[in-house]
């Protein structure tokens, strides 16, 4: 693929400690993140802000501050990882859809593509600026936006699953499913609002475990495994 999209969580790179940032974990993101760009992909990023926050916890908090809080956890979230990705040697650059001072450059699909076309890996932080939608809605409509060839989603559990494979141990797993049939079942793997955009923009998604080897690459080069969503 040519292009693409990974969605990180953030409670996956926060690893055992549940909250911050665990530095291995980060660094082997990049480490796998670096071989995919140097064979010639160029690499979108969304992270979710689950390792700071995780919504409104409290009724005192009006709903629209607390999904701020959240856009907010997100910008952290990619202004380190971005950080750790330069430290392998990839070049980087921190997007959002509303000014942050010096700290990132204000999102637009025109500065992207430059962006990509100088050889540097894109983050996409602070959600799409507005509250009321998650970052799973920002992942597909960036990847929508950048025209991605498709959606890594590296997640906590190795793919879809007809039932919580947590909570039932007998779930059976999806090798391949269409996102029509996901958005049909209402099953967990993006938000409803996110699914139906990538329902009608054909936009496939790739969603495995990122806590096994080598998973995003192998996301990349074929030898997937994982659930394949297909548009």
């Amino acid at each position: 693929m040519k292009r693409v999209l990974l969605k990180l969580s953030g409670e996956a790179l926060a690893g055992e400690k549940h909250t911050g940032f665990d530095e291995a974990t980060c660094l082997g993101v990049a480490a796998q993140v670096k071989k995919i760009v140097d064979q010639g992909t160029e690499v979108g990023v969304v992270i979710g802000g689950g390792n700071f926050w995780r919504g409104r916890t409290s009724e005192t908090i009006d709903r629209t501050k607390a999904d701020q809080i959240g856009m907010l956890a997100t910008i952290m979230n990619c202004i380190y990882v971005s950080e750790i990705f330069r430290s392998v040697g990839m070049q980087t650059e921190v997007l959002t859809p509303f000014a942050c001072g010096a700290m990132t450059k204000l999102f637009s699909k025109d500065l992207a593509n430059a962006e990509f076309k100088a050889g540097k890996v894109v983050f996409f932080a602070g959600g799409i600026g507005h509250p009321y939608f998650s970052t799973d809605t920002a992942t597909a409509l960036r990847a929508i936006e950048i025209e991605a060839e498709g959606i890594l989603l590296a997640k906590a559990v190795d793919g879809i699953y007809d039932s919580d494979p947590k909570v039932n141990p007998d779930a059976k797993r999806y090798d391949k499913i269409s996102i029509q049939e996901v958005v049909d079942q209402q099953l967990a793997v993006m938000d409803l609002t996110a699914s139906i955009m990538c329902m009608e923009n054909k936009m496939p998604m790739y969603v495995f475990a990122l806590n096994e080897q080598d998973s995003i690459v192998k996301a990349i080069s074929g030898s997937f495994n994982g659930t394949i969503v297909t548009a």
